[in-house]
């Protein structure tokens, strides 16, 4: 790509155009306090070979899961990802391509997509998927308000106090402007019970969020609490790990009638913080009101099998008033990364990888246990993730097994509104091994 220089006779020219004498003159609208009134703190200019060594120095100051071993949770995880995903998504025809405006034109995108609505309906048992939303958090979101739209109920809306923090604030967000109102059933036990969830319920209430596994780790009680939603005729939302479907039963199976998930633990690095990828399936009779975009599948006037856009209800396509989300793009390089990983995997692959996950992770549960003053939150079941309640305070716990080389965490107290300084979220993937474990352990001793 060629520099454009940016030249003072360029810049004359381009205020002349806009009818401003000077670059400051464009700045008037903005406050004297709130400009900088020194020059940028900027390194001294350097040769490419300077340049060069200095990059790699900084560089060489950040670490990651390639260089530390992990055991940090809350949403995003150290799980392996085979190469042939990084092959299969680097090439230049996903790796390059944007959304399809004109989409029939883009069969092999098409095509991709509608493999991996396929793959996330067989992972969560539902009927439908769509070709992918942005994140975990924000699919949570897009359920609901779907569950707004099926229901015709604006007033009211319940989440377990289990749901991951972060995806509560998303929530809030959305829904603070609508004026509904967000009921937190609180789980003081590490899970809900069910009559605290039938109390909270009633016939105005649009949906019920349950994460299962739960942001603690624990497994929430889903075929117990479903059955509340249907006598009110509240819609179920289920936030899954779709790793856990390997062993634990699927949405679909226990009744839930939109199953939401952070697909980032399919084949996505940890890369940050993102982009991550959005999962969102659900009931055929829902499917009119589901967000995003929808992959079919048909055949041309000669018979030949090809690929269409059913649905597209966004601003761009349709009346504002009728549009069922503000989805402007999807996630799709991530959506690519998600089926190579499903279809290299397998249900037998994907059962492995959840068995390995949960017996590694109830190992280093009782071992971390046998440390003096460190203790299980709650004494509940749990998949691969647990919650630490450590006397000595978790933040200390946890800076002293990060000087040892392992990230752990969150914190609880990390997270607004929570007063928890004691409790620690560890995680437990099919990559930790029994020496790591072994390890941290000894580090902590």
């Amino acid at each position: 790509m060629a520099y454009l220089f940016n030249t003072p006779e360029d810049q004359r020219a381009m205020l002349a155009e806009i009818g401003v004498k000077s670059v400051d003159e464009l700045f008037d609208d903005i406050p004297a306090s709130l400009r900088l009134n020194r020059p940028l703190e900027l390194p001294a200019e350097m040769s490419e070979l300077e340049l060069e060594t200095w990059m790699k120095t900084l560089a060489s100051r950040s670490s990651g899961v390639s260089t530390r071993c992990c055991f940090q949770g809350g949403g995003a995880y150290d799980h392996f990802i085979p190469a042939a995903v990084d092959a299969v998504a680097s090439r230049s025809e996903f790796y390059t391509a944007y959304t399809p405006y004109q989409a029939e034109a883009s069969q092999g995108s098409l095509q991709t997509f509608f493999e991996f609505q396929s793959l996330v309906c067989q992972l969560s048992g539902m009927d439908v998927s769509n070709a992918s939303l942005y994140e975990g958090g924000s699919s949570v979101t897009e359920a609901v308000l779907m569950a707004m739209r099926v229901t015709n109920r604006h007033e009211r809306v319940a989440i377990l106090g289990s749901l991951h923090p972060e995806y509560r604030q998303i929530l809030e967000t959305y829904l603070t402007p609508l004026g509904t109102e967000l009921v937190v059933i609180e789980t003081p036990n590490g899970t809900a019970d069910v009559p605290s969830v039938e109390a909270a319920l009633n016939e105005k209430t649009a949906c019920l969020v349950i994460q299962h596994p739960n942001f603690f780790g624990c497994l929430e009680s889903p075929e117990e609490i479903i059955p509340l939603c249907r006598r009110i005729g509240a819609l179920a939302v289920v936030s899954y790990d779709p790793i856990s479907v390997g062993l634990l039963k699927r949405p679909g199976d226990y009744g839930a009638d939109i199953a939401v998930a952070e697909g980032q633990g399919l084949g996505i690095p940890l890369q940050y913080g993102g982009p991550y990828l959005g999962l969102l399936s659900c009931r055929d009779e829902y499917v009119r009101k589901m967000p995003g975009r929808l992959i079919g599948q048909t055949v041309d006037k000669e018979g030949r099998q090809c690929f269409v856009l059913n649905l597209q209800a966004r601003e761009q396509h349709i009346r504002r008033a009728k549009a069922t989300s503000n989805i402007c793009t999807n996630q799709g390089l991530m959506a690519i990364r998600a089926t190579a990983f499903m279809s290299l995997m397998g249900p037998q692959g994907m059962k492995e990888v959840a068995e390995l996950c949960v017996r590694k992770a109830h190992y280093a549960a009782e071992q971390l246990c046998s440390l003096p003053g460190v203790t299980l939150q709650y004494d509940r079941p749990f998949f691969k993730e647990f919650t630490l309640k450590v006397e000595q305070g978790a933040r200390r716990f946890c800076d002293k097994a990060r000087a040892a080389g392992f990230d752990l965490g969150p914190t609880c107290e990390q997270f607004d509104g929570s007063a928890d300084k004691n409790g620690v979220i560890v995680a437990v993937t099919e990559k930790r091994t029994r020496q790591e474990i072994d390890a941290l352990v000894a580090a902590l001793k």
